[in-house]
Formats: C-alpha cells, sequence, structure tokens
C-alpha cells in the first residue's frame, strides 16, 4: 500500500522523515496498549518514542470494538483522544488507508469537544498530512496547514509542528516553495540546531535553484551535525546542480 510513496521525493526516504509521513511514524507497545486502554496514554502525539520495539498487531474485532465504544460515549473527551491519538498512530505503522478515516473521525471529534488541546491537533493535523501525501491530495495539505495553525496558536514556538507546515507547501502540488522557504527559515532562526527543518530547507532553496542558499544551509547542518545521516544524499542533491561535491 503506497509504496510509491517513498519515491515519490527523497527526502521519504532520506531525511528522518517527515512527522506526518506514513514512513515516519514508529509506534512502541505503550502506545498500542493506550489503543486496550484509552485514557492512560501520556505520549504527545507528535512525539516518536526512542525506545520503539518490535510492531505489535491488533485484530480487526479488537480495533473495532474500541471504535464502537467511543461512538457510544461521545462526549467523553479523554476515551476521544487517546484513542484518536493512538488510532492515528496505528493506522500510520500500517499503513491503513481505512484506519486512518476512523482515526480522522474521531479526533475531529476530540477537536469538537475540546478546541485548544495540542495533541489532537498535532495528530489531526498528521492524518491530513498522510491523507495529503498518499494521494498527492492537495486539499488535505491545505486542511493539515490549517490544522497545524491552531496548534501552533497553541505553542507559536514548536518547531516539529512549524516545520511540517512548511513541509505542506513544499509537497502540495503545485508547491509553493517560497511559502515553504519561509517556514522552515523561521524553524532555522528560532531553532539554529534544528536538523530536520534545515534538512528541508537544503531542498527548497534546490528546487528554487537558489544553490547558494542551498550550500549555505547545508554547510550549517554539517557543523552542527557531521554525521547526520542526510548529509550524503543533500551533498548529491547539490552536486546534482553545481557539479561539484563538497
Amino acid at each position: 500500500m503506497h509504496k510509491n510513496t517513498i519515491a515519490y521525493v527523497i527526502v521519504a526516504a532520506l531525511f528522518g522523515f517527515i512527522g506526518g509521513f506514513w514512513l515516519a511514524n514508529s509506534i512502541n507497545r505503550s502506545a498500542v496498549s493506550s489503543l486496550s486502554s484509552p485514557g492512560n496514554s501520556t505520549n504527545s502525539a507528535g512525539t516518536n518514542s526512542a525506545a520503539a520495539t518490535a510492531e505489535p498487531d491488533l485484530s480487526d474485532d479488537e480495533l473495532n470494538s474500541k471504535i464502537a465504544e467511543a461512538d457510544k460515549n461521545p462526549a467523553n473527551f479523554a476515551y476521544q483522544r487517546d484513542l484518536g491519538i493512538s488510532l492515528y498512530r496505528y493506522a500510520a505503522m500500517k499503513q491503513d488507508d481505512k484506519l486512518l478515516g476512523e482515526a480522522v473521525r474521531i479526533l475531529n471529534r476530540a477537536n469538537s469537544l475540546n478546541a485548544k488541546d495540542f495533541d489532537v491537533l498535532v495528530a489531526l493535523g498528521n492524518a491530513h498530512f498522510d491523507i495529503g501525501f498518499a494521494k498527492k491530495d492537495a486539499a488535505s495539505f491545505q486542511t493539515a496547514r490549517e490544522v497545524y495553525s491552531k496548534a501552533l496558536e497553541i505553542k507559536p514556538d514548536d518547531a516539529d509542528v512549524t516545520t511540517d507546515r512548511g513541509l505542506t507547501y513544499f509537497l502540495q502540488n503545485p508547491p509553493a516553495y517560497d511559502k515553504a522557504a519561509t517556514e522552515l527559515q523561521k524553524v532555522a532562526d528560532a531553532n539554529p540546531k534544528h536538523e530536520r527543518s534545515l534538512q528541508f530547507l537544503v531542498q527548497t532553496y534546490v528546487k528554487q535553484n537558489k544553490t547558494a542558499e542551498a550550500e549555505k544551509v547545508f554547510a550549517k547542518l554539517k557543523s552542527i551535525n557531521p554525521n547526520n545521516s542526510a548529509i550524503q544524499e543533500l551533498n548529491a542533491l547539490i552536486a546534482s546542480q553545481t557539479g561539484t561535491v563538497k
């Protein structure tokens, strides 16, 4: 399912991944456990655990039971929130379109109960981002961008959400590279060591044929972390324009 997405843009396979990408989202057993006991989740919607273990599996019956329970208790915000976030993570891990749709539905319900919950907004934005990426749907990227903007009203300095908002411009069709660059530069200015924004800023400048700017950001990234996994690929990307390997 959606295996062709990895070839859509080089960033999907190479650069630490986008918060909203199907392939960006791993999930540990504690997150899956929250599907069994919603209300106990403590993980942020935008945070992947460093202690991720082997991918667990849940049966359709288990999933449907929890979704049915959410539908029977539509006013229970904590249940909608925790189940929606966990379903999103699981759907992303399993690349399950149908389950992603259920996650969006439940997250929308949670958002209607509490429009100021940051983690709900991030998960909802990520879900729409995934839909936009998988289906190459500009409207979904627009929705993701709007939801991310609401999340940023709560936490204006969140570097990851701002980066993902910028990437909605980068990935939409047609791309809006100027707007993507503005968002990514904003992150880089406020968080000079935020490697992911720098990685995508290099790409954005290359797309704009702004080679000098791309090289400058690339040099900054290398100085921050010479072992960044994107260095080799970014170097090749710049070299494809300049004919010079750094």
